[in-house]
């Protein structure tokens, strides 16, 4: 069969219609999805040992024939095995094969093969179960470097490689879209033997040369994207231009002096603001670093020139905390703040909306509710969404639309965002944004102390949660799941061990069993949304001393006299995200604690633990987790409205990155439209990278 990169799978030998709707869950349908369907690791099998030689407990590859005939044996309906004993000059090993008939005929006695699998010690005896087998002499998975593929439930790996092999003829007619002048300035290997050798690579040289050519071709192409991006941005009609006024007019609202970081972040934007250009800057601060109050700024340089500014944050009881904080800060200097979310009633709604459309708001603070068709700006200058990582590209541009609906011209875009972000990375993932970060403390906050703790101190922790709610503090407690599934095992997405806490069940059991005399309140992500917020609400007021949540509470939420918040089955969240948990407490006047509770055996997540209790530095820490888990994971959902990287590690290959960039800026220099016949194929392949950005071509 003559195959082509768009041959459909169900062509391929082995393939039918339930294994075509496997393959379909992870994107792959035709011959070209599986050459770019990269090994996420691989497999060193090519030494090969003697029987004697073979280490016990590792998954080696051993060269033996088959001394006997195989020998099948049905055990029970549904179990069946195939035992074969195989030789060589140093001794005997004896094969087990479960559930796998077609061995009987498969292993033929006298002939030689090489054997992949675990070799295990029985006594004298020496035995290896289900390993895969070859014939010597006409290996494909043994005796090599093999690739090691994402696979859903379903799918073997020795399957997937095996359809990448059959498909690997077709990386001859992939097209070469990389410019011949670039691929020979930067060393880059041709695509066809790049596409063959991450899969299959002959050495570690080859496995390096191919690496380096497909994921320079990712970060190149992504370098081009963000430069039509910014490039946009740029070309776009001139924003409202916002005097600046004197710094100190808005400092003397404050109650307290600002941090030098701060200030200078204020400078930034006013002067942004002033420019006559629409502003989109990031601002990133860790938690508590007094992101806030940089906002308050911009929306008081814009009221003040008569414009209006809209925040929009990710819940209503973050966005209700900004009101009430933002009142508080600006109603004094004549600055009108109302507040929209979907808990008003319809009169309330109208009221405010009308408002807005005459011009009555200055600082509009919001949920979605404020990009919703019905809301209408009178004069909409700027627009401050509150953690970035929950609004993509698109909503931005929503909220955009509303200021030209009022015939002013685009606005100018703040985003904060609590996520300390590696500065590189954000240059990435915020490519259409200009940076600034706040990286100090503001004085006077104490650290927060956090400890690991095993589940043999349960109790004392226990102990210790009385001890503060004696005090008059209050305490939250974290839980990775929801509800139990129906074998009793939490509703986790993935393997749910016993213990896994669940926050329903956990929640009554503590009320029942442990603390019967407190007042414990329950949030979780799929409650009603005034349930969440009368939950949320009850802790803020300090009716509730003891809060059991999911991730829920994990944006932004004031609650300063929380001093303690514990996390379940710790190891099961990323460092980022622990991190943010625990910035829920420590922002009161008392001392705070955070307490990661944890069973795990693996060392590697003991130590990823240990990290977080050993700094505060949110940049550190998101280092880490970048590296312990890669961007896909580092955002959870993929809502920044940016491509994925499939083998670009943003971490890893920084300097790569900097190549690719500046191969993509030479050539838009050179071809600011990529008009030129050589250049079209990597407006195509960028056109195709962007597919959920599709206006930045505009």
């Amino acid at each position: 069969m003559a195959m082509s990169p768009d041959t459909p799978l169900l062509e391929f030998a082995g393939v039918g219609e339930q294994r075509a709707k496997k393959l379909e869950k992870l994107g792959l349908t035709c011959a070209g999805d599986l050459l770019a369907h990269y090994p996420r690791d691989y497999e060193d099998r090519r030494q090969i040992y003697t029987i004697r030689e073979a280490p016990p407990g590792q998954r080696v590859c051993i060269s033996a024939m088959a001394a006997e005939h195989p020998r099948r044996a049905r055990i029970r309906k549904g179990l069946e095995l195939v035992q074969v004993k195989v030789v060589d000059q140093t001794g005997a090993l004896h094969l087990t094969f479960f559930n796998q008939g077609y061995v009987e005929q498969a292993l033929r006695a006298g002939e030689e093969y090489i054997f992949f699998g675990t070799v295990e010690e029985q006594g004298r005896r020496r035995t290896m179960v289900n390993p895969i087998f070859e014939h010597l002499g006409k290996q494909s998975f043994t005796g090599r470097i093999m690739p090691i593929y994402p696979l859903t439930a379903g799918l073997s790996n020795h399957l997937m490689a095996s359809l990448v092999r059959q498909a690997l003829p077709c990386a001859a007619s992939l097209p070469e879209t990389l410019p011949q002048h670039i691929r020979q300035d930067h060393r880059l290997a041709a695509l066809e033997f790049a596409v063959n050798h991450i899969h299959f690579p002959q050495d570690e040289q080859a496995l390096d040369l191919a690496r380096r050519r497909l994921t320079f071709e990712e970060l190149f192409y992504l370098s081009v994207g963000l430069s039509f991006l910014r490039h946009r941005r740029e070309a776009v009609c001139l924003a409202c231009t916002i005097p600046t006024r004197p710094r100190e007019e808005f400092l003397s609202l404050l109650p307290f002096s600002p941090t030098a970081a701060q200030l200078r972040v204020m400078d930034e934007i006013a002067l942004d603001l002033s420019s006559g250009r629409p502003m989109n800057r990031l601002v990133q601060g860790d938690v508590g670093s007094g992101k806030t109050v940089v906002a308050a700024y911009a929306g008081w340089l814009c009221a003040k020139a008569g414009y209006q500014c809209a925040l929009m944050a990710p819940t209503e009881v973050l966005a209700e905390q900004h009101f009430r904080s933002l009142s508080a800060l600006l109603a004094p200097a004549g600055v009108r703040v109302g507040l929209l979310s979907g808990s008003l009633t319809p009169k309330e709604k109208k009221q405010i909306r009308a408002q807005l459309a005459r011009g009555e708001i200055d600082f509009a603070v919001g949920t979605h509710a404020l990009i919703s068709q019905s809301v209408e700006f009178h004069r909409l200058a700027l627009i401050v969404a509150d953690e970035q990582h929950r609004f993509g590209v698109a909503q931005r541009s929503a909220l955009a639309g509303k200021s030209e609906t009022g015939g002013m011209p685009p606005p100018h875009v703040l985003v904060m965002s609590a996520t300390p972000i590696p500065r590189t990375l954000a240059l990435i993932i915020y490519g259409d944004l200009d940076i600034s970060i706040i990286n100090e403390l503001p004085p006077g906050r104490t650290p927060v102390e956090t400890y690991v703790v095993r589940e043999d101190k349960r109790q004392r922790m226990y102990q210790f949660v009385r001890k503060q709610v004696a005090q008059g503090r209050q305490v939250y407690i974290i839980c990775p799941a929801v509800e139990d599934g129906p074998e009793g095992e939490s509703s986790w997405d993935g393997p749910s061990p016993a213990g896994l806490k669940a926050v329903k069940t956990y929640t009554e059991h503590l009320q029942r069993d442990v603390f019967p005399d407190l007042t414990l309140g329950l949030l979780y992500g799929k409650m009603k949304p005034k349930e969440k917020e009368a939950a949320m609400a009850a802790f803020v007021r300090g009716e509730t001393q003891v809060l059991v949540s999911t991730t829920v509470v994990e944006v932004g939420v004031d609650v300063p006299n929380a001093s303690l918040i514990i996390i379940e089955n710790a190891d099961r969240f990323g460092l980022s995200q622990l991190h943010q948990l625990r910035g829920r407490v420590g922002r009161g006047k008392h001392q705070s604690y955070c307490v990661l509770i944890t069973a795990t055996r693996s060392a590697e997540a003991m130590t990823r633990l240990r990290t977080l209790a050993s700094t505060t530095d949110g940049f550190r820490i998101s280092e880490e987790d970048l590296k312990a888990r890669g961007p896909g994971d580092f955002f959870g959902n993929r809502q920044h409205g940016l491509p994925q990287m499939k083998l670009a590690d943003l971490a890893g290959d920084m300097i790569l990155l900097q190549e690719a960039q500046q191969a993509a800026n030479q050539l838009l220099t050179q071809d600011p439209s990529l008009t030129d016949p050589d250049n079209r194929p990597v407006l195509q392949r960028v056109r195709e990278m962007f597919a959920d950005t599709p206006d930045i071509f505009n």
